[in-house]
């Protein structure tokens, strides 16, 4: 029957249908709001609990007249009402879960709800801020507790039976969290979840595409920590595995892990920054690169709005010690000695368009720089003179960071 005229009766059967088949992705279906049947104006009831009781036991009874509620508050375009219907949604489903001693059947059906869950919680932010009537993110944090209850029924099953097992129902929730905790800037929330996931015994045989998410997350999690050798690690994988086809998706990913790259020395190429339409890192490369700061300045204000808007701008300004770096390495391998005069590192930053620059100035790049372990050596002010290691001057930034 056709989905988007059929009566409340015939709909409530099929949802009955599937649950006595333990059908979770057609459930899953029945309870998503990307699917045809929400746009049925006569399944948008206020009050359809006497139906729905007639048809279901606890607490399928209540999940089904809050979806059905639910539906009738899109129609009005009541985002704060549609995510408090839906919360009745996810922990009646949870109740139910909770009862499915040996089955782990209705996974897909808890992933569907909890990304309404989240997706509701967003435009009922908006609606309220629209309003004056709350906070930016207000909702959105609680739905991430409510999530919380489906990670708990996950994580808390301790079936040896992998087939059966709600374990594997943890990593869509945890990247739904991700997402939520990313969004209302509180990444510190992540880490009893990244511990989970990475203690857990179904660590890689997750799906390629849930690890790709998870992945993405925690590098960019390691990024902020100042962590660049493991967010490059993650987000290199997650931008290895992410499906070929999906450009935009890749595209999100290299936004992270070009700065990371950079900050460990690796510059990318000129095709790949234009196959993925990210030229506004192509000057602030070959700045770095070239050791040229005056140039990594330019190329940061003019794009500062975008480096802002994907929270790198920061991560970015660290480029400014590499690019020091970079340069004074140059004024190493043209004099070729171990005794390098301060007074070459000034003439190599005005030439650099650094004009406002004197000795102690140059002394104090020079030392922070040796602080960091980017140089090895030590100044000798006596001789105005910065004294190099004759093996491994300026090592490979790869080691150092």
């Amino acid at each position: 029957e056709n989905m988007a005229h059929m009566s409340l009766n015939s709909y409530l059967h099929q949802v009955d249908r599937s649950i006595n088949n333990c059908d979770g992705s057609v459930l899953a279906d029945l309870l998503s709001f990307r699917h045809p049947h929400i746009a049925n104006t006569r399944l948008q009831i206020e009050r359809p609990e006497d139906q729905c009781e007639q048809f279901f036991e606890q607490p399928w009874d209540e999940l089904l007249a809050a979806h059905i509620r639910c539906i009738w508050a899109v129609g009005n375009h009541d985002f704060v009402e549609a995510y408090g219907c839906q919360t009745v949604v996810v922990q009646s489903l949870i109740k139910a879960i909770q009862g499915h001693r040996d089955d782990n059947w209705a996974l897909p059906v808890m992933y569907t709800v909890a990304l309404d869950l989240r997706l509701f919680a967003l435009s009922a932010d908006t609606q309220l801020v629209q309003r004056s009537k709350g906070k930016p993110g207000e909702t959105l944090e609680k739905a991430a507790d409510v999530l919380m209850g489906c990670f708990r029924v996950c994580a808390s099953d301790s079936r040896s039976d992998l087939d059966v097992s709600k374990k594997w129902g943890m990593l869509n929730i945890v990247n739904q969290l991700f997402k939520i905790y990313f969004k209302i800037n509180k990444h510190h929330l992540c880490k009893p979840l990244i511990r989970a996931i990475d203690s857990s015994n179904l660590r890689d045989n997750f799906t390629k595409a849930q690890l790709v998410t998870y992945r993405y997350y925690v590098g960019r999690k390691a990024m902020f920590d100042g962590e660049f050798k493991q967010a490059e690690e993650y987000l290199s994988y997650a931008f290895d595995h992410c499906h070929r086809a999906c450009r935009k998706n890749k595209r999100f990913v290299l936004i992270y892990l070009l700065p990371v790259k950079m900050l460990l020395g690796h510059m990318p190429s000129v095709y790949l920054l234009q196959k993925y339409d990210l030229t506004q890192f192509t000057d602030v490369a070959k700045a770095v690169s070239t050791g040229n700061l005056l140039q990594l300045n330019e190329a940061m204000a003019r794009h500062e709005a975008f480096f802002i808007r994907c929270g790198i701008f920061l991560i970015l300004e660290k480029l400014k010690i590499i690019t020091y770096r970079n340069l004074f390495k140059k004024v190493y391998l043209l004099l070729n000695t171990h005794q390098l005069p301060l007074d070459a590192f000034v003439v190599a930053l005005r030439t650099m368009g650094v004009t406002e620059v004197d000795l102690d100035e140059a002394a104090c790049i020079l030392a922070n720089l040796i602080y960091m372990g980017h140089i090895k050596g030590y100044i000798s002010h006596q001789h105005q003179k910065l004294v190099v290691s004759k093996q491994n001057a300026f090592p490979a930034l790869a080691t150092v960071l």
